[in-house]
């Protein structure tokens, strides 16, 4: 686990940097959701919608809709697919987000329709993790320690 900027960020995990979401393969499902970086930005989350599973989703589009004291916006899905599964836990437990983002707090299991072609749009490693770096220290980006 990397820390930057204050930020938690794995070097497992695949990211799309500018929507601050991210994705980890299992098996032919891939487990998405929002970065440590995103839920500093929003704090306190409130309330969270999520999309129903069975249904197909485009790269980009919304897989859950979060709400905060400051922000409400969308997940956008970082691969296109069909989503399997989503995180019931989130809508009686917004705060899942928050404290545990990359554990409990997931927000969906999709399966993708081509994995392959959408590696290509997401940063990981440590590679990625110095990407995700650069776009915090550019926009002025910084976690809370709590």
């Amino acid at each position: 686990m990397s820390k930057e900027n204050g930020c938690e960020l794995p070097e497992d995990l695949y990211y799309l940097i500018e929507k601050h979401v991210w994705a980890r393969p299992d098996g032919d499902e891939v487990v998405i959701g929002l970065t440590d970086v995103a839920q500093n930005l929003a704090k306190t989350i409130i309330s969270v919608s999520l999309k129903a599973a069975g249904k197909p989703v485009k790269k980009g589009r919304s897989l859950a809709t979060v709400e905060s004291g400051k922000w409400v916006g969308p997940v956008p899905c970082p691969v296109e697919g069909e989503v399997l599964a989503v995180n019931e836990r989130l809508v009686g437990t917004p705060g899942l987000l928050n404290s545990d983002p990359y554990g409990e707090g997931w927000v969906a299991r999709v399966a993708p329709s081509n994995w392959e072609s959408d590696l290509a749009e997401l940063a990981t490693g440590m590679e990625g993790v110095q990407q995700y770096k650069a776009f915090l220290d550019d926009q002025g980006i910084v976690c809370s320690d709590g």
